[in-house]
């Protein structure tokens, strides 16, 4: 080869490498302004609302308490949250509400709402008095002189005000009032508990006077937040996970030897193993749980099973290359004493494997539990069934992250136990943390 031929290919290999060096920032550019216009990232900018998304997050940590009028007879009904399970006893409410032939809502820093026989009003400090009379032909209302702000919302038939101090609705039928408070109100006790209102120190003190069991009975049956019925979803998220992993891996074991190189054979059977967990694992576990349900119902089991056909296909798959690569010479030595063939695969197979099944089933096990979570919104089954009802039935957001964050600790749980176990059983306690 010439000096001349060989110079000539190496400034070729040098400008190919250089045109690759600035056709991949161009193609990587070109792929992003692709993606912003597909997905319309400039839309979804003028979409977003940051008032709902403070909205949203304000509901996370707090709970806010109802004051309802009827407009057509005048009677006052108080709630928290909204909700009849919350709802106050006739003749009580909170002091900031009193109750008479009118009921003033002190919202707080001159904040007050009034529902008198006929009309509802609301003194805004720095803005004025608002009136409105409700009836049959809408909302009347009547604002200060001046342009009307733009956190009053008015219509012939519904005025909304919104301010720091809380929140008035104004309809042809009824009056409402919300007033927000930080904390999740009657998590531990409702209403109509006699431990309810006492601190810590009094449930304490009558705790230790004789009480625990009356004051865990009303905090596990607490009507509003339903713990005991949570403990029980989380309790069928995490069986879900591990039926459907466990199952799995016990169906798994055997055709993998079926599919393994060295224990079978006959290429046919071998290929009918391999397609066999390529079409498990090729359908999404969220697509074999809505087929299942279609053909099983709704319900924990038919989530288990979705886990397991899925996790069947994927641990065929793992534990037959794990079989391909097994060290013969300790089955021949097994084999030498005469054992029989269930004898080899026990002593001389198993052995060798247990560590990478073992690994492999406890990370699916604590995969699992969180896709036990989405299945179960599907199925109806287990803690993923609540959240999407607190989510889908518009309730205040503080149920829904209960709920997150229960999740989030049992996938805590379930990664530490299953860190341990892994340790425990394949490392014999030592090493690792």
């Amino acid at each position: 080869m010439s000096v001349m031929t060989l110079q000539t290919r190496t400034v070729a290999r040098f400008r190919r490498k250089r045109m690759m060096s600035f056709a991949f920032p161009v193609v990587i550019l070109a792929y992003l302004a692709y993606i912003a216009v597909a997905f319309d990232m400039a839309g979804l900018a003028e979409r977003a609302s940051l008032e709902n998304a403070r909205t949203l997050v304000s509901d996370a940590y707090s709970y806010k308490i109802h004051v309802t009028r009827d407009n057509r007879n005048g009677a006052v009904d108080i709630a928290i949250e909204g909700e009849r399970k919350g709802r106050y006893p006739d003749g009580e409410s909170p002091d900031w509400v009193q109750i008479g032939t009118e009921t003033i809502v002190d919202l707080g820093e001159g904040h007050v709402v009034t529902f008198g026989p006929s009309q509802v009003s609301y003194a805004v400090p720095g803005y004025g008095l608002i009136a409105a009379t409700p009836g049959s032909g809408g909302v009347n209302a009547q604002f200060p002189a001046g342009a009307i702000p733009d956190w009053i919302n008015a219509s012939k038939n519904r005025v909304a005000i919104t301010t720091e101090a809380g929140r008035l609705t104004i309809t042809r039928n009824r009056s409402e009032v919300f007033r927000y408070f930080t904390g999740w109100e009657l998590f531990f006790f409702t209403l109509d508990s006699s431990y309810h209102g006492l601190g810590l120190g009094g449930v304490l003190n009558k705790a230790i006077h004789g009480e625990a069991g009356e004051i865990w009975s009303d905090f596990w049956s607490n009507k509003m937040w339903r713990h005991a019925d949570v403990a029980w979803a989380l309790f069928e998220t995490i069986l879900m996970a591990f039926l459907g992993t466990f199952g799995a891996a016990m169906i798994a074991l055997p055709l993998g030897f079926l599919a393994a190189r060295n224990f079978t054979p006959l290429r046919g059977i071998r290929f009918a193993a391999r397609r066999l967990f390529d079409f498990l694992r090729g359908v999404d576990g969220l697509i074999w749980t809505i087929v299942l349900s279609r053909a099983f119902g709704p319900g924990p089991l038919t989530g288990a099973l979705a886990i397991l056909i899925t996790d069947t296909g994927s641990f065929g798959k793992m534990f037959s290359e794990a079989l391909e690569n097994v060290d013969d010479k300790q089955i021949e030595g097994i084999a030498s004493t005469g054992a029989k063939p269930l004898q080899r695969y026990r002593f001389g197979v198993i052995p060798q494997i247990t560590p990478v099944l073992l690994s492999q089933i406890l990370y699916y096990l604590e995969s699992n539990t969180r896709s036990a979570t989405i299945i179960g919104a599907i199925t109806g089954g287990g803690i993923g069934l609540l959240l999407t009802q607190a989510i889908n039935t518009q309730k205040d957001w503080e149920e829904v992250t209960y709920y997150i964050v229960l999740i989030i600790l049992m996938v805590m749980l379930m990664d530490s136990f299953s860190g341990w176990l892994r340790r425990k059983l394949i490392k014999g306690g030592e090493g690792g943390h």
